[in-house]
Protein backbone atom coordinates (compact mmCIF):
# COMPACT_ATOMS: atom_id res chain seq x y z
CA UNK A 1 0.00 0.00 0.00
CA UNK A 2 1.49 3.77 -0.97
CA UNK A 3 0.80 6.17 1.58
CA UNK A 4 -0.80 9.39 0.71
CA UNK A 5 1.24 12.70 0.58
CA UNK A 6 -0.41 13.56 3.85
CA UNK A 7 0.63 10.50 5.61
CA UNK A 8 4.39 11.66 4.67
CA UNK A 9 6.66 13.56 6.76
CA UNK A 10 7.05 16.96 5.89
CA UNK A 11 10.55 17.47 3.68
CA UNK A 12 12.24 19.24 6.43
CA UNK A 13 11.50 16.17 9.09
CA UNK A 14 13.10 13.93 6.43
CA UNK A 15 15.59 16.35 6.19
CA UNK A 16 16.54 16.32 9.74
CA UNK A 17 16.07 12.86 10.20
CA UNK A 18 18.66 11.64 7.69
CA UNK A 19 20.88 14.44 8.58
CA UNK A 20 20.50 13.48 12.32
CA UNK A 21 20.64 9.39 11.29
CA UNK A 22 24.20 10.10 9.51
CA UNK A 23 25.77 12.39 12.37
CA UNK A 24 24.30 10.12 14.84
CA UNK A 25 25.82 6.69 13.28
CA UNK A 26 29.20 8.86 12.66
CA UNK A 27 29.45 9.88 16.24
CA UNK A 28 28.50 6.33 17.87
CA UNK A 29 31.14 4.82 15.56
CA UNK A 30 33.74 7.95 16.65
CA UNK A 31 32.76 7.11 20.42
CA UNK A 32 33.61 3.80 20.49
CA UNK A 33 36.28 3.63 18.11
CA UNK A 34 37.68 6.43 20.46
CA UNK A 35 37.25 4.64 23.45
CA UNK A 36 39.26 1.78 21.98
CA UNK A 37 42.58 3.80 21.38
CA UNK A 38 45.17 4.55 24.21
CA UNK A 39 45.88 8.40 25.24
CA UNK A 40 48.96 8.09 23.43
CA UNK A 41 47.51 6.78 20.03
CA UNK A 42 48.00 9.76 17.22
CA UNK A 43 44.20 9.06 16.57
CA UNK A 44 43.10 9.62 19.82
CA UNK A 45 43.02 13.17 20.24
CA UNK A 46 41.69 13.61 16.48
CA UNK A 47 38.92 11.37 17.01
CA UNK A 48 38.07 13.05 20.61
CA UNK A 49 38.42 16.60 18.69
CA UNK A 50 36.05 15.56 15.83
CA UNK A 51 33.46 13.88 17.85
CA UNK A 52 33.26 16.16 20.07
CA UNK A 53 32.97 19.10 17.56
CA UNK A 54 30.03 16.56 15.81
CA UNK A 55 28.90 16.68 19.61
CA UNK A 56 27.96 20.14 19.54
CA UNK A 57 26.10 19.69 16.17
CA UNK A 58 24.45 17.05 17.19
CA UNK A 59 23.45 19.12 19.87
CA UNK A 60 22.01 21.91 17.57
CA UNK A 61 20.54 20.23 15.51
CA UNK A 62 18.42 17.80 17.71
CA UNK A 63 16.82 21.10 19.09
CA UNK A 64 16.22 22.14 15.68
CA UNK A 65 14.59 18.62 14.70
CA UNK A 66 12.77 18.66 18.32
CA UNK A 67 11.60 22.30 17.51
CA UNK A 68 10.80 21.56 14.08
CA UNK A 69 8.96 18.03 15.22
CA UNK A 70 6.46 20.31 18.15
CA UNK A 71 5.06 22.20 15.31
CA UNK A 72 4.90 19.60 12.43
CA UNK A 73 3.15 16.70 14.24
CA UNK A 74 4.30 13.37 12.65
CA UNK A 75 1.56 12.09 10.69
CA UNK A 76 -0.83 9.45 11.91
CA UNK A 77 -0.39 6.03 12.75
CA UNK A 78 -1.15 3.66 9.89
CA UNK A 79 -4.44 2.78 11.25
CA UNK A 80 -4.38 -1.13 11.16
CA UNK A 81 -1.15 -0.81 13.54
CA UNK A 82 -2.46 -2.12 16.91
CA UNK A 83 -2.54 0.09 20.41
CA UNK A 84 0.47 -1.31 21.93
CA UNK A 85 2.93 -1.24 18.68
CA UNK A 86 1.83 2.79 18.65
CA UNK A 87 2.39 3.34 22.14
CA UNK A 88 5.88 1.36 21.75
CA UNK A 89 6.80 3.50 18.54
CA UNK A 90 5.60 6.75 20.84
CA UNK A 91 7.95 6.16 23.56
CA UNK A 92 10.89 5.07 21.32
CA UNK A 93 10.89 7.94 19.36
CA UNK A 94 10.55 9.91 23.00
CA UNK A 95 13.53 8.57 24.77
CA UNK A 96 15.28 8.87 21.42
CA UNK A 97 15.19 12.38 21.46
CA UNK A 98 15.96 12.68 24.87
CA UNK A 99 19.14 10.68 24.34
CA UNK A 100 20.03 13.13 21.48
CA UNK A 101 20.04 15.52 23.78
CA UNK A 102 21.61 14.32 27.36
CA UNK A 103 24.08 12.35 25.07
CA UNK A 104 25.75 16.00 24.13
CA UNK A 105 25.25 17.35 27.56
CA UNK A 106 27.31 14.21 29.16
CA UNK A 107 29.70 14.96 26.78
CA UNK A 108 30.50 18.56 26.96
CA UNK A 109 30.23 17.88 30.92
CA UNK A 110 32.87 15.40 30.55
CA UNK A 111 35.13 17.50 28.44
CA UNK A 112 35.07 20.46 30.75
CA UNK A 113 35.40 18.57 34.02
CA UNK A 114 39.47 19.45 33.51
CA UNK A 115 38.10 23.23 33.13
CA UNK A 116 38.93 24.09 29.87
CA UNK A 117 35.86 24.78 27.39
CA UNK A 118 35.56 23.18 24.18
CA UNK A 119 36.70 23.73 21.15
CA UNK A 120 34.88 23.00 18.23
CA UNK A 121 36.17 22.71 14.45
CA UNK A 122 38.73 25.25 15.67
CA UNK A 123 36.04 27.97 15.09
CA UNK A 124 35.17 28.65 18.24
CA UNK A 125 35.22 27.45 21.76
CA UNK A 126 32.64 26.59 24.19
CA UNK A 127 33.50 27.84 27.73
CA UNK A 128 33.68 25.23 30.63
CA UNK A 129 30.58 26.60 32.92
CA UNK A 130 31.55 24.85 36.10
CA UNK A 131 34.59 23.84 38.21
CA UNK A 132 37.10 21.72 37.63
CA UNK A 133 36.07 18.39 38.97
CA UNK A 134 37.40 14.62 37.98
CA UNK A 135 35.17 13.16 39.82
CA UNK A 136 32.59 14.36 37.50
CA UNK A 137 34.21 13.21 34.69
CA UNK A 138 34.11 10.14 35.94
CA UNK A 139 30.27 10.00 36.83
CA UNK A 140 29.38 11.50 33.41
CA UNK A 141 31.15 9.11 31.43
CA UNK A 142 29.80 6.47 33.03
CA UNK A 143 26.22 7.98 32.30
CA UNK A 144 27.38 8.98 28.35
CA UNK A 145 28.66 5.68 27.81
CA UNK A 146 25.33 4.08 29.10
CA UNK A 147 23.37 6.46 27.09
CA UNK A 148 25.57 5.31 23.95
CA UNK A 149 24.55 1.87 24.52
CA UNK A 150 21.08 2.56 25.31
CA UNK A 151 21.09 4.73 22.13
CA UNK A 152 22.53 2.07 20.19
CA UNK A 153 19.96 -0.26 21.24
CA UNK A 154 17.03 2.01 20.55
CA UNK A 155 18.07 2.98 17.18
CA UNK A 156 18.23 -0.97 16.40
CA UNK A 157 14.92 -1.43 17.58
CA UNK A 158 13.66 1.38 15.31
CA UNK A 159 15.04 -0.09 12.41
CA UNK A 160 14.08 -3.71 13.10
CA UNK A 161 10.30 -1.41 13.35
CA UNK A 162 10.70 0.27 10.05
CA UNK A 163 11.63 -3.12 8.38
CA UNK A 164 9.29 -4.99 9.89
CA UNK A 165 6.68 -2.55 9.05
CA UNK A 166 8.24 -2.44 5.16
CA UNK A 167 8.88 -6.41 4.69
CA UNK A 168 6.04 -8.10 6.90
CA UNK A 169 2.97 -5.47 7.29
CA UNK A 170 3.77 -3.73 4.14
CA UNK A 171 2.04 -0.83 5.50
CA UNK A 172 3.85 2.18 3.77
CA UNK A 173 5.57 3.20 7.51
CA UNK A 174 8.66 3.31 5.83
CA UNK A 175 8.28 5.53 3.04
CA UNK A 176 7.05 8.15 4.86
CA UNK A 177 9.98 9.57 6.11
CA UNK A 178 12.28 7.91 2.81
Amino acid sequence: MTPLATDRYDPVARWLHWAMAALLIGMVGSGFYATSLTYYDPWYHRSVFWHRSLGVVVFAVAWLRLGWRLGHPAPPFPASSPAWERLAATWTHRMLYGLMILLPITGYLISTADGRGVAVFGWFELPALLEPDKERASRMGWVHLGAAVGFSALVGLHVAAAFKHHLIDRDGTLRRMW
